[in-house]
């Protein structure tokens, strides 16, 4: 099985290192392609303005200024010999639950290849402020290989990709797996956090409060497998359409 490995941190992340060692454990015909810089938050963003500048770095590793978009079908449509059979992006160092589905290029990345037919995962570690620069990279090791190979034995559906979230502890401490709807954060949560340079100049950082926090809304979604220290596995679909209120709108206008 042909495999690419992708992500949003940058080709220098230590996710993209973890990532490709999990693709490893299912192929020996693995490619790495990801962003020459962090292009966390940029979603599903196409460089259309600037060129791509692609830099091999290594036997099936390369660099590609722009976004993990663009990596994904770098990969698919020029660099590798044939079109991967799979695509695995991440290990994101955070996770990529809730809204964030919305914002994340890891996820991003996923939903390109699925838009281009290729099967994919989104695979995300959980941390806290307590070890946000030592997240727990081995729960995903240990875990992630097995949960892709059963869901592709099981089989995905065309038009849909798999976000996995790993809860922020060790492998050891993870209770099971959940099959979780996305959920939806408190956005109260969602702050601007104000500061001034040293000339006096204000600044702002959008920022969100991390941890410590119980998911609010429904059980059964990928908030609250994390917070119970279960990993999150959650099917995601490119059609947006919501049917029900479609329905509703349709006698509207005849």
């Amino acid at each position: 099985m042909r495999i690419l490995v992708t992500n949003d941190d940058g080709i220098n992340a230590h996710g993209l290192k973890v990532c490709e060692q999990i693709a490893r454990e299912i192929s020996d015909d693995v490619w790495v392609i990801a962003p020459e810089h962090d292009q966390s938050g940029v979603s599903h963003s196409l460089s259309l303005n600037d060129p791509l500048r692609l830099r091999q770095i290594g036997e099936r590793h390369y660099a590609v200024k722009g976004t993990p978009t663009d990596c994904v079908i770098m990969g698919a449509r020029h660099v590798l010999p044939e079109p991967p059979e799979l695509v695995i992006s991440g290990v994101n160092r955070g996770r990529n639950a809730a809204e964030d589905v919305l914002y994340s290029g890891t996820v991003a990345a996923a939903k390109e290849a699925c838009v281009l037919g290729i099967p994919s995962f989104a695979l995300s570690q959980a941390y806290t402020s307590a070890n946000k620069q030592q997240p727990h990279w081995n729960t995903a090791t240990t875990h992630a290989s097995g949960i892709i190979r059963r869901v592709l034995k099981a089989g995905i559906p065309r038009d849909v990709l798999v976000n996995v979230n790993f809860p922020d502890c060790t492998p050891g401490a993870v209770k099971g797996v959940s099959v979780a709807s996305q959920g939806k954060r408190d956005q109260q949560l969602l702050h601007i956090d104000a500061r001034h340079d040293g000339r006096g100049n204000p600044y702002f950082w959008i920022a969100y409060a991390r941890g410590g926090v119980r998911p609010t809304g429904r059980d059964g979604t990928d908030l609250y497998a994390l917070a119970d220290n279960r990993i999150a596995v959650t099917p995601l679909r490119l059609d947006l359409t919501d049917e029900p209120f479609m329905n509703k709108l349709a006698p509207l206008f005849g």
